[in-house]
């Protein structure tokens, strides 16, 4: 038997070209499945074929254009009418029945039009404030998974009707529910009467229950196992990940986060559970410029930079506001690989954008940070993982963080800089958005020379 799984993590805060790779990585491979292991239909991994055909993925596997099937395990948050809308556009693009080659774990949450909408209704009251946000109810439908494991919705419930409506009665009453703590905090605003709308609909229920029941007949509902089986299939199955490292639930710029675990940590935890014991290739995928959707610290960003490298997949939109960009950042490219050496040490590195770095006159990286005088080359990672107040006063200081930026001279200094600093080796070189852009780096495997440094917030970058 010849079998290889190939797991992907963002390093970055998203859109490091994860789509991309995947795409690549499928094609090489001749992958028969791509599975899907945290986030849910926020994703926007933008795939581009050799003959034009362009789609952007997020809850079908990236591979799928390659032919790989898709498995969404249950860390992955299902929305079905966006599933619908993403299945009928892979149709119109050549994909014959595309909801048949997708099969879903019957514990993976829905996420319902009424997360959405308090979703949009927090982000809206908290004003200047945003925490970044996508707007698409991901973190409203983790609140309710963790406070009411039983009645939320889950895949499996798609298959009969009247479960499906008295759990989508207490979604809706549970979530108008939450607009307690907003009385008084909602600008006058169009958007917020058409969210509110929803949530005070009853209609919505029945119209969902129907939609929601006739998806679950189109799609592969599995029973316990079926990771498993896929897993022992001669061929390669790739771990597409969602968001980025840098967003972690816990390892993030708190407030600044998702509520995903966007390290490898869920992937690793499948494999556990299916008892793979075989083949695994462990690939960080970064740009070669720092980019983020969204509030929060992006402590390279360059105004000028963003105008010149404006984004195919991304611009500015009502929730996550403006995609800024800036030069890359060593210091958090080399706090995302530390990161996910707690669950496993990532093998190489896929670097994307590198054409992007050719329409620039000059170029620079951040190999430090001056924070109240002080040159921080590393960012501490928490000993207690569950503290949110030391990611916190992290973020806070980050706000003062000014970069230590240097020009590269050829653009392989720059790989060799990203080498040097994360002590990982690069293995696939994306200089376009196509397959065809993309080739292998040989290389050597390079065992860690250089500690995984641990330490807490309370050391001299917080004395600073």
């Amino acid at each position: 038997m010849n079998k290889k799984i190939y797991l992907t993590v963002d390093l970055g805060f998203g859109d490091s070209g994860k789509g991309t790779i995947v795409d690549y990585l499928a094609q090489k491979t001749q992958a028969h499945t791509v599975v899907r292991f945290n986030g849910g239909a926020q994703a926007g991994h933008r795939v581009v074929m050799n003959d034009g055909r362009e789609h952007v993925f997020s809850q079908f596997g990236s591979g799928t254009l390659a032919g790989a099937d898709t498995f969404l395990s249950r860390f992955m948050l299902v929305e079905p009418l966006a599933m619908v809308n993403e299945a009928e556009h892979l149709e119109s693009i050549g994909v014959p029945h595309p909801l048949s080659r997708i099969s879903i774990d019957p514990q993976a949450p829905i996420t319902t039009p009424f997360h959405r909408a308090v979703n949009r209704l927090k982000e809206l009251a908290r004003g200047d404030s945003r925490h970044g946000s996508c707007g698409m109810g991901i973190g409203e439908t983790m609140v309710d998974l963790l406070a009411y494991p039983g009645p939320v919705i889950r895949v499996g419930d798609l298959s009969d009707r009247n479960i499906l409506s008295n759990k989508l009665r207490f979604v809706q009453t549970t979530n108008q529910a939450k607009l307690e703590m907003l009385t008084g905090k909602l600008p006058d605003h169009p958007q917020v009467k058409e969210e509110l709308d929803i949530l005070y609909d009853t209609s919505w229920v029945d119209f969902l229950a129907e939609e929601y029941c006739e998806i679950g007949r189109q799609i592969s509902i599995v029973s316990e196992g079926y990771l498993e089986n896929i897993l022992n299939r001669d061929g390669a199955v790739i771990f597409e990940a969602a968001q980025g490292v840098l967003l972690d639930e816990w390892y993030g710029f708190h407030p600044h986060t998702t509520w995903s675990t966007t390290t490898l940590a869920n992937a690793e935890q499948l494999l556990h559970e299916a008892h793979y014991d075989g083949a695994v290739e462990r690939i960080g995928i970064s740009r070669a410029y720092s980019t983020r959707h969204g509030a929060g610290p992006l402590i390279t960003e360059d105004e000028q930079l963003t105008q010149l490298l404006p984004d195919a997949c991304n611009g500015d939109d009502a929730w996550q506001a403006s995609f800024r960009s800036g030069w890359l950042d060593l210091v958090m490219l080399d706090y995302a690989v530390r990161v996910n050496h707690l669950p496993s040490d990532i093998n190489s590195i896929a670097l994307t954008c590198l054409d992007r770095l050719q329409e620039l006159s000059s170029i620079k990286v951040c190999v430090g940070y001056q924070i109240h005088g002080q040159v921080v080359r590393q960012l501490p990672i928490k000993k207690n993982l569950r503290n949110l107040q030391a990611q916190e006063k992290l973020t806070a200081l980050l706000r003062n963080a000014e970069p230590i930026l240097e020009i590269v001279e050829r653009p392989t200094d720059l790989l060799s800089l990203v080498e040097q600093t994360t002590n990982t080796p690069i293995s696939i070189l994306s200089n376009g958005p196509t397959a065809g852009d993309k080739a292998f780096v040989k290389h050597q495997e390079r065992k860690r020379n250089r500690p995984i440094q641990v330490l807490d917030v309370s050391t001299s970058i917080q004395a600073a």
